[in-house]
């Protein structure tokens, strides 16, 4: 059972992999491996949209390197396709890790004719309606209300579903996190916060942004329980989501969980100097040496499964190719035209909208139709 306001954040292993004393873990060698691989995936994700963004093939990417352990126990710590993921920019871990195909990621990514979106939102807010992620947003905290409101939605319709809503430490200051986290413990709204403290919110660190001694203890305020884990322990990260969420189905109500890690990379393309400026070398440094893969590889050692460089090595060749062919897939689609500005976004689109659609067609000799 996870302890709310902990002192110290829970872990299973260790920062040199070794289980912790008394702590105890369920999942088979081949669940265990799936861990590893989905992190993995994750790591050379990023690697390959920072090349993508370089070479001008996006606009725009946020970097999740060293927060692949926290992304990927979320996402293992629910029912996939079964739970409502409400995420931040930052999260493509946890789409990924829900089982969204690579395709359909990249295809958002770099707005083609094959993203389900047609190129309208943000190249980094990818989103399914098969795995249940909502599609992002830059505004901070803009999830955090709407994600309540599902989740009362699912409390009213007496449905076996919870709520997760992601945000990093920085949305914590924003009043829309307040209101909804207000608003999920008075109508006890089956929603679990979940802060993914990378410690900066662009260049302001999360020292500067509270005066409380951690994220999870604002819970207090509220009257909900806050609890606290080791952000770059996957194993850790996994029991205290389905501990939680399991308990919300049964009418626990909501809970807020900060998972303590740290981003490596750059807050995204426009902070593309971070280690120069605002932080220092010897901060970057250590954490890196934190490194949540390298520790379950640790782990995974420990427990006789130790992934050989041939197998490491292998696998990454086989996500790369994975993510070129994907590339590859999305840019021969072409890329959606005005034509389809408004589909998908009406049942009835308004007559000013028709009349506006009309004189375009006209001028560009479109002939697509809208309803």
């Amino acid at each position: 059972m996870l302890e709310a306001f902990p002192p110290e954040p829970h872990r299973v292993t260790m920062d040199d992999g070794h289980l912790r004393p008394g702590a105890t873990f369920d999942q088979t060698p081949a669940q265990l491996r799936e861990l590893w691989a989905s992190m993995t995936l994750v790591r050379e994700f990023d690697r390959k949209l920072v090349t993508l963004l370089r070479q001008g093939r996006t606009t725009f990417y946020a970097q999740a390197s060293g927060m692949e352990a926290t992304q990927i126990g979320v996402a293992r710590g629910l029912r996939p396709g079964h739970d409502w993921v409400w995420g931040y920019y930052r999260d493509q871990g946890v789409a990924l890790g829900l089982g969204m195909p690579l395709t359909e990621v990249v295809a958002q990514m770099v707005g083609s004719n094959n993203d389900p979106n047609k190129g309208r939102q943000m190249p980094h807010h990818a989103g399914s309606v098969a795995t249940r992620f909502v599609s992002g947003s830059s505004s901070i905290a803009s999830q955090v209300p709407p994600a309540v409101g599902m989740a009362m939605a699912q409390s009213y319709l007496g449905l076996d579903e919870v709520t997760v809503c992601t945000f990093g430490d920085g949305a914590t200051s924003e009043g829309d996190w307040h209101a909804g986290v207000n608003m999920a413990a008075v109508k006890n709204a089956p929603c679990l916060f979940v802060c993914e403290n990378n410690q900066w919110a662009i260049s302001t660190p999360v020292e500067r942004q509270t005066r409380s001694e951690s994220i999870h203890v604002k819970a207090r305020a509220y009257g909900i329980p806050g609890y606290f884990v080791d952000g770059n322990d996957v194993l850790a990260v996994q029991q205290a989501v389905k501990e939680l969420a399991d308990g919300m189905r049964q009418g626990s109500g909501p809970a807020l969980l900060e998972c303590l890690t740290y981003r490596v990379g750059s807050h995204s393309n426009a902070d593309a100097d971070a280690e120069k400026t605002y932080r220092s070398r010897d901060q970057v440094r250590e954490w890196s040496g934190r490194d949540p893969i390298t520790r379950f590889e640790r782990f995974l050692a420990s427990q006789g499964q130790e992934i050989g460089s041939r197998e490491r090595a292998d696998f990454v060749a086989q996500v790369h190719r994975q993510m070129e062919a994907a590339v590859q897939e999305a840019e021969a689609s072409g890329v959606p035209g005005w034509q389809s500005m408004l589909d998908d976004v009406y049942g009835d689109t308004p007559v000013h909208l028709r009349q506006q659609y009309q004189s375009l067609r006209q001028e560009y000799g479109g002939q697509k139709e809208t309803r």
